[in-house]
């Protein structure tokens, strides 16, 4: 059953599975099941048997296409067993139409030269798309059978996970992270977080398609044995107070959120009665992924107060895909520290190093402004581009971020990207903080502001906003939130924006993660914007 040129990742995975008082909660709230991890290992040895009896060889690609918990988590685990390397899709959102998302998945797919595609009930009509174009695929549900009697060898540094990038901002690519690169980001997680995973009770609502929600809330409890609760982000999206509801019902202790849920949660505690929940148990909020807004965070400390909500409960994290996850966490409870009003996002985690380099490649001092730079055992090697594999790194295995930022003190501070700082006449605007004065006029959606970048490379650039408002469609409505959203973003970054424009909810677009696509916003309302 084991083998010696098995993973440290898998390996751990393999004693977990011999769990039978540890597992994963799913179905909340209106068919909670629950699987030990024995459970789930006995199943991902089914479907490891099918593959390998299917024709599957060792060191295939294989996609997963499914959204629910209870699939996807032996799923991943089964592709592990059979030797194979996993690249989870992303899934359609209402931002996206079927056509398109159905265009950029096979996209994908070429992308990382899939070998097979595992498919969950719910897209099964996928499969005709997939025939069409003679990429091979299975139904996830008929994957049953004689377990798989032994691991398929898969060592440390082959490659475990292909993590498809949100395209935020740029073409997608796939980040390629070896086995030694996931058990490495994770065992610094742990550490990091003073992590007890006998005590601990997991629980996410992130998609597994995306970094944060797969490593630390599918590949950390699952490997390790700690108790998870999992729901989907529909079911976050459609009724937020479910977050409050399973920390209380599960007693969790460790959850996690983009900026933007602390804020929405926030604002809907602050409406529900004294008593309604206990938020007592959670230890750690986990606040990551997007730039961090004070006033979210005070949002969601106010509000839950008055349930027991820890006052220094939000842990800063920053982090990418190519780091594997995280690359700093704040340490856990000292909650939202800021510097000249910018969140503090903790110390470099175990065995990752971070430099700030200038434009000059010099390393930069303390509070001075440059590009982070990164390296350590977590750090992806290579990319996966539609013209092949590239190199992640530079000299001496450090990687770019292009996110500009500095150090204060030892602790990452991150200002924005590289590629959206907006220079006018020599001096550096950025998109957050417009975005910020933005969001703060009433009638702005929270979260649904996009500062886009004009004339890049001239001296002096110009830059738009564009918001997303119920009263869009109403033009006397529109003229006064747009000259409001204009005098708020000139009182905050002395600059005026070129043109501002508003739009109904959901015409921004988003990636399957919910980041805002700046490019795909300045492709789509160009027009507008000069």
């Amino acid at each position: 059953m084991y083998c010696a040129a098995v993973s440290r990742i898998v390996t751990a995975m393999l004693t977990s599975g011999n769990r039978r008082d540890r597992g994963i909660v799913v179905g909340e709230p209106r068919a909670a099941e629950r699987f030990a991890w024995s459970q789930v290992h006995e199943r991902a040895r089914r479907i490891a048997g099918a593959l390998v009896g299917g024709g599957v060889p060792a060191r295939a690609t294989v996609a997963i296409l499914a959204g629910e918990p209870a699939v996807i988590a032996p799923a991943v685990q089964a592709v592990w067993l059979a030797g194979g390397t996993v690249a989870m899709l992303h899934l359609p959102t209402s931002r996206t139409g079927l056509r398109t998302w159905s265009e950029t998945t096979l996209e994908a797919l070429r992308l990382v030269s899939a070998d097979v595609v595992l498919i969950d009930r719910p897209f099964a009509s996928f499969a005709a798309k997939l025939a069409d174009v003679g990429i091979p695929f299975m139904m996830i549900a008929d994957l049953t059978g004689k377990p798989l009697a032994d691991v398929v060898p898969s060592g440390d540094d082959e490659p475990a996970l292909l993590q498809l990038t949100s395209g935020s901002t740029a073409e997608p690519k796939a980040v390629v992270l070896t086995h030694a690169n996931i058990h490495a980001n994770v065992i610094a997680m742990l550490a990091a977080t003073r992590t007890d995973v006998e005590r601990e009770v997991f629980l996410s609502w992130l998609p597994l398609f995306h970094d944060m929600g797969m490593m630390g809330f599918l590949l950390l409890p699952m490997a390790f044995g700690a108790d998870l609760v999992s729901v989907t982000p529909r079911d976050f999206l459609f009724h937020p107070l479910i977050w409050a509801e399973l920390i209380s019902k599960h007693r969790a202790t460790v959850t996690a959120g983009p900026d933007f849920s602390y804020g929405l949660l926030g604002r809907e505690l602050a409406a529900v009665p004294d008593g309604t929940y206990d938020l007592s148990s959670l230890r750690i909020a986990l606040n990551g992924s997007d730039p961090i807004d004070p006033r979210s965070v005070d949002s969601f400390v106010t509000a839950g107060r008055r349930f027991g909500l820890a006052e220094r409960v939000v842990l800063p994290a920053y982090g990418l895909a190519e780091a594997t996850v995280a690359v700093s966490f704040s340490s856990p409870g000292t909650g939202l520290r800021l510097d000249a009003g910018l969140a503090l996002l903790g110390p470099p985690l175990p065995g990752v190093e971070v430099r700030v380099s200038g434009e000059d490649g010099r390393e930069c001092g303390d509070r001075e402004v440059g590009e982070l730079w990164i390296r350590g055992p977590s750090v992806s090697r290579r990319y996966l581009t539609v013209d092949g594999p590239v190199p992640t790194h530079r000299d001496q295995g450090w990687l770019p971020t292009g996110d500009l930022g500095y150090l204060a003190d030892g602790e990452i501070v991150i200002r924005g990207r590289i590629t959206d700082v907006i220079t006018i006449g020599g001096r550096r605007v950025y998109p957050t903080d417009v975005e910020r004065a933005a969001a703060s006029v009433p009638g702005v959606r929270a979260g649904n502001v996009v500062a886009l970048r004009l004339d890049e490379g001239a001296r002096r650039e110009r830059f738009a906003v564009a918001f997303e408002s119920t009263l869009a469609g109403d033009a006397a409505e529109e003229r006064r939130l747009c000259d409001e959203v204009a005098a708020a973003v000139v009182h905050a970054v002395s600059a005026s924006p070129a043109a501002v424009i508003a739009v109904p909810p959901g015409a921004l677009p988003k990636t399957s993660s919910g980041k805002l696509r700046r490019a795909a916003a300045k492709s789509r309302f160009v027009a507008r914007l000069r």
